[in-house]
């Protein structure tokens, strides 16, 4: 039986697999990647707003007893 940490790391170990896999079977991935961090570069703010916007709608939206 894993662990919980143990089934985490084996999950993040094959996302990356799959990522660098994806990568390297299809090298436009890395273009669309590049481009997704110039945008976000620009577009800091925006995902900014989004992150507050999920943090009020799962924090504040939760009824307290």
């Amino acid at each position: 039986m894993m662990t919980p940490r143990a089934r985490n790391a084996v999950l993040l170990a094959v996302a990356l697999a799959i990522l660098v896999g994806a990568t390297i079977a299809f090298p436009r991935i890395l273009a669309v990647f590049e481009l997704a961090a110039r945008q976000l570069r620009v577009f800091w703010w925006l995902v900014l707003i989004l992150a507050l916007g999920v943090w009020l709608a799962f924090f504040y939206g939760k009824k307290r007893e």
